[in-house]
């Protein structure tokens, strides 16, 4: 969610939105090393190609969630919640 997806949000919707994506570092960090595995592993064995690219996406995603959790974070606190 973006600035402005997050400013018409209701709030109740925004602190729904709060206990639905709490960041858990360590779930994050488990998956991150699993992905990385699997890139090293693809590169090792010489098989660049669609498969050693997602898992980069997927990290990239598991990166830019606290992000967005920090947007969802400020929206509260400047409507004092």
């Amino acid at each position: 969610m973006n600035k402005e997806e997050l400013s018409k949000l209701s709030d109740e919707e925004l602190l729904e939105a709060k206990k639905n994506s709490k960041p858990k570092p360590i779930t994050d960090a488990f998956f991150i090393g699993f992905l990385v595995g699997i890139i090293i592993y693809s590169v090792t064995a010489n098989t660049w190609g669609f498969l050693t690219l997602i898992p980069l996406f997927l990290i990239y995603l598991l990166l830019k969630k606290p992000k967005q959790y920090e947007a969802l974070r400020r929206e509260l606190k400047k409507r004092n919640l």
